[in-house]
């Protein structure tokens, strides 16, 4: 800021001493600018006041121009029902983790092998390998069991010989020891009273050691009988325990019944849901994989059961895919449930049948368990006159549209024919090219006669 408050003072001369004093300067008249400046102002007020009081052009002019509008048109009109529901493969083939036949059939299962899911697979090809290194040690110690049953029951074999032998000839001896004894007997006559006594008593004792001993024969032979099927029942426990484990050793190489598409389930894993894969643990009997036929995919799912007298088999229908918003594929009534089932959850009281559309084309993307919808034509005209929905409205009880005209709008009223959700057929009333107005226009002339 200069410090010079009032420069004019700095700048003010004194008159010379003595030199004649000049006269004071006269007031100033205001400048002629100003005048002119309100002169303009004013003018272009008035502009303005005249602008905004000029008078408006008609309201029908605005009206038709701000009405939305479409062309009647001909064209193909179907009328279609929705259902909704999720894809499934009609041929398909579950793969199930082997159920194993060895005593020890409670434990789990490593996948060690595992193709990727949604790979295309041929038949036979291998599809998992589960682990198998424990049960092929175990068939090992199993067969060395084996192995020492059979030592066992030849060993068995050769001592039971031995003793049945030592028997016979006990037998033999025990029988000629009988002949002996009758022998000396048959001289009794000539022999003391005593002395016949005890011949005859060694004849009885003689015979009763005999018949002993063939009962010890017999007894031995069923005891040692016995004996063998014991050792051979043990040997053959143990071959099947083995049979059984190299049996399931083969079922843990998993081949595809079928081609078509892998895949896999959705199974608890760490503490969430997740797809099967590689390392993982099943247990003997789960389904970890399918293998479905992308040929035969369908949409499984439901309509209320006041819909399901529209519905025939082999309908045709158009089936889209919320993941694939673009895709529509042809497809066709497959089924058509006999009976209505309720929710269990919510909704018990509504009713709903079951309906499967089977898609008859085919496309890589198209896998199980999308969700999807298949709307089913039950009526379709191929030259319909059509306008929108929204351009019928209600006069007088009767249906009528507004036809555009220039600058206005005219009423007119109209015959319908079939409709869906958002076209109606026009049997009567307008011509194809006409425009007509989507909405009730605010304005509107006297109604014009049906063309």
């Amino acid at each position: 800021m200069s410090a010079i408050i009032n420069p004019s003072t700095a700048t003010e001369q004194k008159p010379e001493t003595g030199g004649p004093r000049p006269a004071p300067a006269a007031p100033r008249e205001p400048s002629r600018l100003k005048w002119l400046a309100a002169a303009v102002l004013g003018l272009v007020a008035l502009g303005v006041a005249a602008y905004l009081s000029r008078p408006r052009p008609a309201r029908k002019t605005s009206a038709a121009l701000t009405v939305p509008t479409a062309r009647v048109k001909k064209g193909p009109l179907a009328i279609t029902i929705r259902v909704a529901g999720a894809t499934a493969a009609h041929n398909y083939a579950n793969i199930i983790a082997p159920m194993m036949r060895g005593p020890d059939s409670g434990r789990s299962l490593i996948l060690m092998k595992l193709v990727k899911a949604g790979s295309l697979v041929k038949k036979g090809e291998i599809i998992a390998r589960i682990d198998a290194q424990s049960i092929k040690d175990h068939v090992d110690d199993i067969n060395a069991l084996v192995v020492q049953a059979e030592a066992d029951v030849r060993k068995r074999k050769a001592e039971q010989a031995i003793e049945m032998e030592s028997l016979r000839q006990t037998v033999r001896l025990a029988k000629a020891a009988v002949e002996k004894a009758r022998l000396d007997a048959g001289a009794a006559e000539i022999r003391s009273v005593i002395d016949q006594e005890q011949l005859k008593l060694a004849v009885e004792e003689a015979e009763a050691t005999y018949k002993q001993v063939q009962q010890d024969l017999t007894t031995t032979a069923a005891l040692h009988h016995a004996e063998m099927r014991i050792l051979e029942l043990t040997r053959d426990r143990h071959a099947h325990h083995r049979d059984r484990h190299a049996s399931d050793v083969t079922r843990f190489t998993m081949h595809a019944p079928v081609s078509g598409l892998a895949v896999m389930e959705t199974v608890w894993r760490g503490g969430d849901m997740g797809q099967v894969q590689e390392g993982d643990e099943v247990d003997p009997g789960e389904p970890f994989m399918k293998i479905v036929d992308t040929a035969s995919m369908m949409v499984e799912g439901t309509i209320n059961q006041a819909d399901g007298e529209l519905l025939r088999i082999g309908q045709p229908a158009e089936v889209g895919f919320d993941a694939f918003p673009s895709l529509r594929l042809k497809g066709r009534v497959q089924s058509v449930g006999a009976l209505a089932v309720g929710s269990w959850r919510q909704n018990y009281y509504i009713r709903s049948i079951p309906v499967r559309i089977a898609v008859d084309s085919q496309d890589s993307r198209v896998i199980p368990d999308l969700s999807a919808f298949g709307n089913v034509v039950l009526f379709r005209k191929e030259d319909a006159l059509i306008v929108p929905a929204e351009a019928i409205q209600t006069a007088g009880g009767e249906p009528v549209v507004y036809v555009r005209s220039g600058t206005h709008f005219s009423r007119r009223k109209v015959q319908l024919g079939a409709h869906n959700n958002t076209q109606v057929e026009i049997l009567a009333g307008v011509a194809a090219g006409e425009e007509v107005a989507l909405q009730t226009p605010a304005v509107t002339p006297k109604s014009e006669p049906a063309t």
